[in-house]
């Protein structure tokens, strides 16, 4: 789509710079990476009251345009190199007007860049229920630009903000607020002369950034380097003298423009809640009981939906073995595609209701706190309190946290989050775990409000986060770091979750995993179907021969004998060859070839055992009988001792393989693409490799 502006949105974390930017494109938008780096890149368009198209660039979230990871350094990378084409026309910096202090130092960077601005002061309906009064008319004078108050959330304002884009200058016009050029005066002049700039800001922010940016060359690098040298430039200094003169200025604008009173409403209503969720000990309790409720929730709700898609797949695979004509295009379709695919498909509603939870912690503030809470406990394992993000991250998926390591500065710290994030329990083993613990745990009340099934399921989560710890404290050891990691974050003001945002994460998130997991499942499923429907030389007709003798066909109805023959055939199919070389390996794991099957086949992604399982039972079952993956597993017997295939010892031997195994072709992937080297992945997949097999060696012994 082509666009008449470019317009970048700017501010700290937790402003609200995300609500405004989904605010203004709606669902118009796409994630794509910033050229030359793996930083996410949110754009999307918004139709102006002119009808013109803006192009809206959501920018990471950064405190200071002197970066402290990768993602903040894109910041300035974007508004300053003239020949990115995502440098915007206009900025929109996002300003928390319940905390305008804090954040207006930004805004002073980004103005003395003198790109053209406009402040949107969000959040205001929290700074008018804590009392402040800003004179919004004053306020713009002072800074020379449009400012603009607006409630994201509320979709409050956000017209005014439009036509304010609208009718943007084309040159900016915002007032200096500090006079760059007594900082540094030679080595301005001397960088300016040299690259030819006309931007005495620019001049300084290359001075301090002239070795991270990409967009000049290294010999102008190192010309920056000789100048520095020559008027003993020190950074640090220079960094500390401007924060200094940028809040003498700020000062001045809000005595002269805001009125605060002595205690702000909300801020005190955060803080008493505080002091009961952030709690030392009572705070880690009620996040135990938010992930038990969490838990116990996903088994609950979900019951009778999953009912519904399961007995619905039940029907469309019975109905097309009855319209269809026999034969391997109606296996393949029916057996293959539709059976595979049934094994994730039932699971939506659970992972639309893990989806929902983590949207409304986020929404509502309380994710924050988790992470605040876990600093301490962060620290003594070799992590900082960054690290949680992407371990709370981690129970949706790998691959985005794996990601959001990005803003961990110390080197160390990152190496060891992204070590340790796959071991987190993500959506993609909850269908493999609900599973398992449906077969074999039994569905009752323990207490009379407690389900055993959900309780099964919390301590597969808990025991995910205890291992991550144990294993993170490990690599502390082993890896070598002289950084020390620190922890910088603003906690956000407790809100009420927005609903509508909670149904789109729901949807989106599920449609997702539906899509990502699905592509991989079809292909899957479908090499799967043939080499179970096929087999080395003639031996799928010497069992068709060994059935049409009489002492079979007249002990065993046509139904008996139908599974007789589609189970030998799978055995000696190219797949169950496959299963039987590898069985002599996890057979003292308590696993059969069947199980081995799918062990090899999610390698891909876990979810895929699934769809295996119900691929293979549709195999070896009759057509005229369809039945649900949980039921045929259910009713799986040991040929040789009769027992239930999928025992208590079993199915936890099974779960606990898939707790510690790296069976995801996605997270090796992103893996090697932060780390940018096969050796982190390789290391990562071997000992996990490890782990899984020595837990699940260990839970099967233990409980058999």
């Amino acid at each position: 789509m082509n666009a008449d502006i470019r317009v970048a949105l700017v501010g700290h974390p937790n402003t609200g710079k995300s609500t405004l930017f989904n605010t203004l494109t709606g669902l118009n938008q796409k994630i794509g990476n910033f050229p030359g780096v793996t930083v996410d890149k949110k754009t999307g368009y918004c139709q102006l009251p002119d009808g013109r198209t803006a192009e809206i660039i959501d920018l990471p979230g950064t405190y200071s345009l002197y970066p402290k990871s990768q993602d903040e350094s894109i910041v300035f990378s974007v508004l300053a190199d003239k020949s990115n084409p995502h440098t915007p026309d206009l900025i929109v910096v996002i300003l928390d007007a319940s905390n305008l202090k804090r954040n207006l130092l930004l805004y002073t960077q980004v103005a003395d860049l003198k790109i053209p601005v406009i402040i949107a002061l969000n959040m205001m309906d929290l700074a008018n229920k804590s009392g402040i009064s800003i004179d919004v008319n004053l306020f713009a004078k002072k800074l020379g630009i449009p400012v603009v108050p607006i409630s994201a959330r509320k979709n409050e304002g956000i017209n005014k903000l439009k036509e304010a884009i609208t009718f943007a200058n084309k040159i900016a016009l915002q007032e200096d607020s500090i006079d760059i050029e007594t900082i540094a005066p030679q080595l301005i002049a001397e960088i300016s002369n040299e690259l030819n700039l006309n931007n005495s800001y620019y001049a300084l922010q290359l001075a301090h950034q002239h070795e991270t940016v990409k967009f000049i060359s290294p010999a102008q690098s190192e010309r920056i380097e000789e100048i520095e040298k020559e008027f003993s430039f020190h950074s640090q200094k220079a960094q500390a003298a401007e924060t200094i003169a940028r809040y003498n200025f700020i000062n001045d604008l809000l005595y002269d423009t805001v009125k605060i009173p002595e205690t702000a409403k909300d801020e005190t209503i955060s803080n008493k809640i505080d002091k009961v969720l952030t709690h030392k000990i009572f705070g880690f309790v009620i996040f135990f009981a938010v992930l038990l409720f969490m838990f116990q929730s996903i088994f609950a709700w979900s019951a009778y939906p999953m009912e519904l898609i399961a007995d619905l797949f039940v029907w469309v695979q019975s109905t097309l073995h009855q319209l269809l004509p026999a034969g391997p295009l109606t296996g393949l379709v029916v057996d293959g595609v539709i059976g595979g695919l049934s094994g994730v498909m039932i699971f939506i509603p659970q992972i639309a209701i893990l989806f929902a939870f983590i949207s409304i912690l986020e929404d509502t503030g309380y994710m924050s706190r988790v992470t605040f809470m876990m600093d301490k406990l962060m620290r003594k394992v070799g992590l900082n309190g960054k690290s949680v993000v992407p371990l709370i991250g981690g129970f949706a998926c790998a691959v985005p946290s794996i990601m959001s390591t990005r803003t961990i500065e110390n080197w160390k710290d990152r190496m060891i989050t992204i070590m340790v994030t796959p071991l987190v329990t993500c959506s993609a083993r909850l269908p493999i775990y609900t599973l398992l613990i449906a077969l074999v745990v039994p569905n009752r009340n323990v207490w009379w409000i407690f389900n055993m099934q959900g309780l099964a399921l919390t301590g597969m989560y808990v025991f995910s986060l205890i291992s991550a710890v144990i294993v993170a404290f490990v690599f502390k050891l082993i890896l070598k770091g002289r950084e020390r990691g620190y922890f910088i974050m603003e906690l956000p003001v407790y809100r009420m979750p927005r609903w509508k945002n909670v149904g789109y994460s729901m949807y989106d998130r599920s449609k997702a995993f539906v899509f990502q997991a699905g592509k991989v499942i079809i292909a899957v499923s479908v090499i799967l179907w043939v080499l179970a429907s096929y087999g080395p030389g003639d031996r799928f007709e010497r069992i068709e021969q060994k059935y049409r003798q009489s002492q079979y066909t007249q002990h065993l109805n046509p139904d008996q004998l139908t599974r007789a023959i589609n189970s030998e055939k799978l055995e000696n199919s190219y797949a169950g060859v496959l299963g039987h070389v590898i069985e002599p390996v996890i057979r003292p794991l308590g696993f059969d070839w069947k199980i081995g099957i799918a062990l090899i086949t999610s390698f891909a992604a876990r979810e895929v055992f699934v769809g295996t399982m119900a691929t293979i039972y549709s195999v070896e079952g009759s057509a005229e009988k369809m039945e649900t993956v949980q039921k045929k597993m259910g009713e799986a017997k040991n040929t040789v001792t009769g027992q239930p295939v999928f025992s208590l010892a079993v199915a936890f031997s099974l779960m606990m393989f898939y707790a510690f195994a790296m069976q995801c072709a996605s997270t090796v992937a992103v893996v090697y693409r932060e780390t940018k080297n096969w050796r982190w992945p390789a290391i990562q997949f071997a000992y996990m490799t490890v782990l899984a097999y020595t837990a699940s060696f260990v839970a099967y012994h233990l409980l058999k």
